[in-house]
């Protein structure tokens, strides 16, 4: 392959994947609308009218949002790639350091700043504008700022440190990098997973321990019933920034946590929240969390061992737009194409989750009734304006759990059986 037909691949894929995401966009879209005047049959007694248009419009609104952003984004690649903008970074960076490790790092936290600087009024759109007009979003400006403040500082923490550790790899460890970046790469991942529960996350949320001591007795039995032990159960301030509820773990080994948000608690009965957590347990039981992990790490040593080999290929810079190749530029570009490259397995991975939910669900059927899961579920999808009516080939596409009307229908299924 040369650089005028690589360039040549990359923009292809890079319009086929936009004219796709606006298409499946506009598909929900009109799906949602179509279906809008009737809240679905199944629905019908725990749903109202009200409740279901307020889901569409939610979901329309952002999909809207979506359909802006995609060919927004689109072009930014393209600008950065083939529109010489990475190139001029590069240059720029090659006047002011000498040493190369600090030039490609300079170069890729400028690409990476620039980028969430554009894309900004997207994400206060959303949060301000849209989150807002629902009655979701309860962040204040401040609040928002002091957040993305402090993002970006446990990004410099962390992130620096990994991206001068992997590149110093890359330029000295010879044909083998890959296999010591990876290495490197699975250590921090791991290592965040012990320390995010204790160090990290209460950075932004506070996190007290369940005070409802019958609620606590009856997760403790189904603890025990389960076989699964945690370091505590915490209630988490969701509140603070939306009226959104949730429940999850979080940490390995022995930092696991369960989490629930205060929203959550104020909404669920203990039977439902019960159900909640089984279906959480579930993903345990049946190795969910490890087979995702597991499986990005294969996923993420692959990806490396391709980088390996275009690095080495000229026309794989020239291609997008580059004239002095180097291992930071390299990385750089890897990781900005490959959502480009990927973007149709989409559907695959959607697929892998949403088996893993219908598991997590059947675990809970056999751990506490189905028909309490069903209802807490219901009652999430109305509080979080979750649309009852996605198209079907988007949601094949990006759905990670499964449509409600299939996922309910399972657990009926269940509880007869």
């Amino acid at each position: 392959m040369n650089s005028v037909q690589f360039s040549a691949l990359f923009i292809s894929a890079l319009l086929l994947t936009t004219v796709a995401q606006m298409w499946l966009a506009r598909r929900h879209l009109a799906h949602i609308q179509a279906h809008r005047a009737k809240v679905p049959s199944d629905f019908r007694e725990q749903i109202d009218l009200s409740a279901h248009q307020k889901a569409a419009d939610y979901t329309s609104d952002k999909t809207r949002l979506t359909m802006l952003s995609t060919p927004f984004n689109a072009l930014l690649l393209f600008v950065f790639t083939l529109g010489g903008g990475v190139q001029w970074i590069a240059d720029l960076w090659l006047t002011t350091f000498t040493n190369s490790l600090i030039q490609g790092l300079a170069v890729i936290l400028t690409v990476l700043l620039l980028s969430s600087l554009l894309e900004m009024p997207f994400n206060l759109y959303r949060t301000f504008v849209i989150e807002a007009r629902y009655g979701f979003n309860k962040m204040t400006l401040a609040m928002y700022l002091a957040d993305s403040a402090k993002s970006l500082l446990l990004g410099a923490l962390f992130g620096l440190p990994l991206l001068f550790g992997v590149l110093w790899l890359m330029e000295r460890m010879g044909a083998n990098w890959w296999l010591y970046v990876w290495g490197v790469w699975v250590t921090f991942n791991l290592l965040l997973l012990f320390i995010y529960p204790s160090f990290i996350a209460p950075l932004f949320n506070k996190f007290t321990p369940l005070q409802d001591e019958t609620l606590k007795m009856r997760i403790k039995a189904l603890l025990q019933k389960c076989g699964f032990t945690a370091q505590g159960l915490f209630v988490m301030d969701g509140s603070k920034r939306t009226s959104h509820g949730n429940a999850y773990f979080t940490g390995f080994g022995k930092t696991k946590r369960i989490v629930f948000f205060d929203t959550l608690l104020e909404r669920l009965v203990p039977t439902e929240i019960e159900a909640v957590l089984a279906h959480e347990l579930g993903h345990f039981k049946r190795h969910h969390v490890l087979k995702r992990i597991v499986s990005t790490f294969a996923l993420s040593l692959g990806f490396l061992w391709l980088l390996a080999q275009l690095m080495e290929a000229n026309w794989f810079y020239a291609g997008l737009g580059v004239t002095t190749p180097s291992t930071a530029l390299a990385l750089l570009l890897f990781f900005m194409i490959l959502p480009v490259f990927s973007f149709l397995l989409h559907p695959l991975m959607s697929y892998y989750s949403r088996k893993h939910e219908f598991e997590a669900d059947a675990y809970a059927a056999q751990q506490t009734n189905a028909h309490n899961l069903a209802s807490a579920l219901v009652k999430m999808y109305q509080d979080n304006a979750a649309t009852l009516t996605p198209d079907p080939l988007y949601s094949t596409f990006y759905d990670s759990h499964p449509p409600a009307l299939m996922r309910i229908a399972r657990l009926q299924t269940l509880q007869r059986a």
